[in-house]
């Protein structure tokens, strides 16, 4: 087989079997394609299936650093070609994976960026809840917000999906793992308003009423991840300010809220979806530091040592 039939049948694995994101396979192929570049420009060997040893990977990864990419980018190219490899191996293409015991630089630790809960306040205040794109883009702030979701889950939620009896959403997550987040009462309440009056006059556009997407565009159609982000922005503008402000943004702020109001740890896993603890954990350092500020608000001697200073 050659290189690029190789690669063709890798993603048809990640595919249909793996059932990663789009997004994923493109750049997992975006990244393999890359190194190939790399062994024939370099000539470093005759194709994918003839590196003889792990020298090759470490110059490629040397490469990639010399390019000063993020070491969180080299990290997501290293796990792409050890994937690659792994799947050749398993397909017996190859008798090595010499990508297994290569390390990237370090990724430093960084702690996920926030928006004030005042500043969501004020993007939920500027929706027009008399206009039903402002009605909707109310009731999907509130899910970015009130239920921790990923940008593409929110886009792929259905109305079949929301148990309003139970105030649950179904959500179909990473790794195509389906999982149940909750609403707050007054969510549910602006859903089933939102469902029974302005989705269907945006439905109405499109003249397709076998959509059953929860969130649709001005067109009566799938609100994409682009539109979700244009729609923040414009919220933004329409307050009058110039933060910034991301879908994972309100994701982190949702995860930080629960932590710094007593949830524990294992349920917010759940509800944000994280296979790994290890993952949520960092959310515990963002809590330590309001932890932090209010100690050194209220401890006397804290506040006392200060006063000595100056």
């Amino acid at each position: 087989m050659t290189d690029i039939e190789l690669i063709d049948d890798f993603i048809m694995y990640l595919n249909g079997i793996k059932s990663y994101s789009q997004n994923t396979i493109d750049a997992y192929k975006l990244d393999v394609l890359e190194f190939l570049e790399f062994i024939q420009t370099e000539k470093m060997a005759a194709g994918l299936t003839k590196i003889r040893n792990e020298r090759v990977c470490k110059n490629f990864i040397a490469y990639l650093s010399n390019k000063e990419y993020a070491s969180s980018t080299i990290h997501r190219k290293l796990s792409a070609l050890t994937s690659f490899y792994n799947y050749l191996l398993r397909e017996e293409f190859v008798e090595n994976n010499f990508f297994e015991n290569v390390s990237a630089p370090k990724v430093p630790k960084r702690l996920p960026k926030m928006i004030k809960e005042s500043e969501i306040e004020m993007l939920f205040e500027v929706c027009d809840l008399d206009n039903k794109l402002g009605y909707r883009n109310y009731c999907l702030l509130g899910c970015l917000y009130g239920c921790g979701l990923r940008v593409s889950e929110l886009c792929n939620i259905k109305i079949k999906d929301i148990d309003f009896n139970e105030r649950t959403i179904k959500i179909n997550g990473k790794g195509n793992k389906d999982r149940f987040v909750v609403m707050y009462e007054s969510l549910a309440d602006s859903l089933k308003h939102y469902i029974s009056t302005f989705r269907v006059e945006l439905l109405y556009n499109s003249k397709d009423e076998t959509n059953r997407y929860l969130f649709l565009n001005k067109n009566g159609t799938q609100l994409t991840r682009v539109g979700v982000r244009k729609i923040l922005d414009k919220l933004v503008h329409d307050c009058g300010e110039t933060f910034h402000i991301s879908p994972h943004m309100l994701r982190h702020s949702f995860a930080t809220a629960l932590l710094n109001n007593g949830a524990d740890m294992r349920s917010v896993q759940e509800l944000l979806g994280h296979e790994s603890l290890s993952t949520t954990q960092i959310y515990t350092h963002v809590s330590f530091e309001a932890i932090r500020s209010s100690y050194e608000i209220a401890h006397p001697r804290a506040n006392r040592i200060k006063d000595d200073k100056q």
